[in-house]
């Protein structure tokens, strides 16, 4: 990968990390569902106009908008008002190791030695977690577990399904989110619009910053990478986005780096590392 590229995925994966922060910086001004709400209109203001899709494909979008939208995205900004920023970052990473067992259960797919040694060295990890000070209550604790294994499930609908761009996927799923988590925000919290006037720049900063900055350049980089690159070569820097965000949790939110989240956290990416990391010779790609 031409040294161009490469900073690009890490850039990606800075932006990732830092999300996390930006999240929780949000969410300590605003309510995590109208925040999130907030997020999804800016995301489908800015891309449902530029991306259509066909009238066929709305009801899958409407799905994944529950699993993804409400599911994955609400769930991980009540989890991170409630936790530690790179706690909270282990704790979501949990979805591919859900991923990969629905996948054995429903898609029938092969799990093997070296991804079932993955499996447990991931949970593993969060058992590691959960015996140190940092791990969350049991509520959000199991929130951020929920918002991982909604983002499992959204993986595995997203391979079953229709063939649809990214960034299209992205602002129509957003839209159908929009009034299931404006729902839940009514339902679940209160003054809501003394928290938009009361805002300051750091509030609305974390709005733009979730959606533009995350959702729409950061995946629009990505996905560039994945066309231009082997998957092999460009998905296994995802694997340092818990690392970073954990150090940027440490750095920026003075969250403590106790034993319990160094070996927990270790495993948990040990494990993941084993499922969708390759190894062995590599064929030669063409240019």
């Amino acid at each position: 990968m031409p040294l161009r590229d490469l900073l690009l995925g890490l850039l990606v994966i800075v932006i990732w990390s830092l999300n996390i922060i930006v999240i929780k910086v949000g969410v300590a001004e605003l309510p995590p569902l109208l925040m999130t709400t907030l997020r999804f209109i800016l995301v489908a203001a800015l891309l449902v106009p530029f991306y259509p899709v066909a009238r066929a494909q709305l009801p899958f979008l409407v799905l994944l908008s529950i699993t993804f939208g409400s599911l994955h995205f609400a769930l991980l900004f009540i989890g991170l008002g409630q936790a530690e920023a790179g706690t909270g970052a282990l704790l979501v990473q949990m979805g591919t190791p859900f991923a990969t067992l629905l996948a054995v259960v429903f898609l029938k797919e092969k799990l093997g030695p070296k991804r079932l040694a993955g499996l447990l060295l991931s949970f593993a990890g969060v058992v590691v977690l959960a015996g140190g000070p940092t791990l969350p209550s049991p509520l959000p604790l199991t929130i951020l577990l929920l918002s991982a294994f909604g983002w499992a499930v959204s993986q595995l609908l997203i391979k079953r399904g229709p063939p649809i761009a990214p960034l299209a996927l992205a602002g129509w799923v957003a839209l159908f989110a929009v009034p299931q988590v404006a729902l839940g925000s009514w339902l679940f919290e209160q003054n809501q619009w003394q928290a938009i006037a009361q805002a300051s720049w750091l509030g609305w900063g974390a709005v733009a910053y979730t959606a533009i900055m995350s959702s729409i350049a950061a995946y629009g980089i990505w996905y560039a990478l994945l066309r231009r690159h082997p998957v092999n070569r460009v998905v296994p820097m995802t694997l340092l986005t818990p690392v970073f965000a954990v150090g940027l949790g440490a750095l920026l939110m003075d969250d403590p780096l106790g034993v319990h989240k160094l070996v927990g956290g270790g495993l948990v990416v040990a494990g993941i590392a084993l499922i969708v990391l390759k190894f062995g010779k590599q064929r030669p790609t063409r240019a």
